[in-house]
C-alpha cells in the first residue's frame, strides 16, 4: 500500500510537471517587450481571485493565456474547464453551463451538474462570450457576480468557487454601444 501511494504521488508530480510545461508560462514563447509584459501580467493576476477578460483576435492564443493563468494560480491542482460559447446551440447552452434537474425538459432523464459546478475549486474558461445571446449573458453575469448557479428545474442556488476567465474577439465597446452585449 505504501509503495503504491508513493508511486501514485510520483506519477502525480510528473503529470503536474507535464501540465506546467504544456500549458504554463513555459509553453509560451517570445522575447519581445509585449510578450514579456504579458508574462508579467499573467504572474501578477494568477494568484488573485479576480474575474478576467482576455480580448484579442482569433488565433492569438487567448485560451493558451487562460491555461497559463490557471497553471500559475493556486487553483492549478484543480480542474480547468473550457467551453466555446459560440459552438453550442443557444437551446443547450444554459443547461451546459448551469446544469439541470431530472425532468427539467423533455430529454432530462437524470440530474446533471453544469460546467460551473464542474469547475468548482478550479477555473472556468468561457471562450467567445462576445457572441452569447443576450438571454444567456444576463444569467451568466448573475452567476459570476453571485458566485452561485441554479440548475434548470431547481429552486435552490448552489455556490460555485471558481476563477472565471472569459475571452472574446469581439470589440465589446462597440457591442455595448450597439446593445449586443
Amino acid at each position: 500500500l505504501a509503495l503504491e501511494q508513493r508511486r501514485l504521488k510520483n506519477e502525480n508530480a510528473y503529470l503536474r510537471q507535464q501540465l506546467d510545461e504544456r500549458f504554463g508560462l513555459g509553453a509560451m514563447i517570445g522575447q519581445s517587450p509585449r510578450m514579456r509584459e504579458l508574462f508579467q501580467l499573467i504572474e501578477t493576476i494568477a494568484p488573485t481571485a479576480t474575474t478576467i477578460l482576455i480580448n484579442g483576435e482569433t488565433g492569438t492564443g487567448k485560451e493558451m493565456v487562460a491555461r497559463a493563468i490557471h497553471q500559475t494560480s493556486p487553483r492549478r491542482e484543480q480542474r480547468f474547464v473550457a467551453i466555446n460559447c459560440s459552438a453550442i446551440p443557444e437551446t443547450l447552452l444554459e443547461a451546459e453551463l448551469f446544469g439541470h434537474e431530472r425532468g427539467a425538459f423533455t430529454d432530462a432523464h437524470r440530474a446533471k451538474p453544469g460546467l460551473f459546478q464542474a469547475a468548482h475549486g478550479g477555473t472556468l474558461f468561457l471562450d467567445e462570450i462576445g457572441l452569447l445571446p443576450a438571454s444567456v449573458q444576463a444569467k451568466l453575469l448573475t452567476a459570476i457576480e453571485e458566485r452561485s448557479v441554479r440548475r434548470l428545474g431547481s429552486t435552490r442556488p448552489e455556490a460555485v468557487d471558481a476563477c472565471f476567465i472569459s475571452a472574446t474577439n469581439v470589440d465589446l465597446q462597440v457591442a455595448l454601444r450597439e446593445r449586443r452585449f
